[in-house]
C-alpha cells in the first residue's frame, strides 16, 4: 500500500494576471510535476483581460504548455469549493501591497518581485526577450523550489522557505 501526497496548491497573484503570474503558473506546472499545482490569478484583472500573446508566445518556445490559461479575478479563489491554496506568491510589488481576500486555510505567503516584461516602448523583440529574461528568472527560483525536500514544504516551515527563495 503507498501513501500519496496531494499536491501542493500554489497561486501567483499579480495585479491584472496577463504576464508574470501566468508565465509562473504554466512553469510551476510544467517542472511540479505531481507535487506541485499551480495557479495564477489577478487583483484587478481589465475587463476582457486575456494573458499576454508573448508571455505565451515565449512559454511556447520553451515548449511548456500554455493550454487553460487565461487571465482571472483572485476573487476566483476566495470563495467556497476553491481550490485551498497552500501558498500564495505575489510576483509584482503592486499586488504585494494591496490588501487580499482572506484565503481559506491561511496558507504561507511570499513577495517574489519580477519586474513587468509588458512596460515600456521597445520593439516586439526587446519585449519578446523582456518576457524570457524573466521566464528564466522565475525557472531558476521554481527549480529551487521544487527541490527542496518534503520537511521544507511542510506548512508548518512552508512561508519561511518560500521567503527564503525571495533572495536566491
Amino acid at each position: 500500500m503507498t501513501t500519496t501526497t496531494p499536491p501542493l496548491n500554489v497561486l501567483f497573484l499579480c495585479t491584472h494576471n496577463s504576464a508574470r503570474s501566468i508565465l509562473a503558473e504554466a512553469l510551476l506546472n510544467s517542472m511540479g510535476k505531481d507535487r506541485f499545482k499551480a495557479y495564477s490569478a489577478g487583483s484587478s484583472p481589465r475587463e476582457n483581460q486575456q494573458p499576454n500573446p508573448l508571455g505565451l508566445q515565449v512559454l511556447q518556445k520553451a515548449g511548456i504548455s500554455t493550454e487553460g490559461l487565461r487571465s482571472k479575478s483572485w476573487d476566483e479563489f476566495a470563495i467556497p469549493g476553491a481550490p485551498q491554496m497552500n501558498l500564495i506568491i505575489t510576483v509584482c510589488d503592486n499586488a504585494a501591497g494591496e490588501v487580499c481576500p482572506i484565503w481559506p486555510g491561511h496558507p504561507a505567503t511570499a513577495h517574489w518581485g519580477y519586474p513587468d516584461p509588458s512596460e515600456g516602448d521597445g520593439t516586439d523583440a526587446e519585449k519578446l526577450e523582456a518576457f524570457r529574461k524573466t521566464l528564466h528568472a522565475m525557472k531558476r527560483r521554481l527549480e529551487l523550489l521544487v527541490s527542496l525536500p518534503a520537511g521544507k514544504l511542510d506548512q508548518s516551515v512552508l512561508q519561511t522557505s518560500a521567503r527564503e527563495l525571495s533572495k536566491a
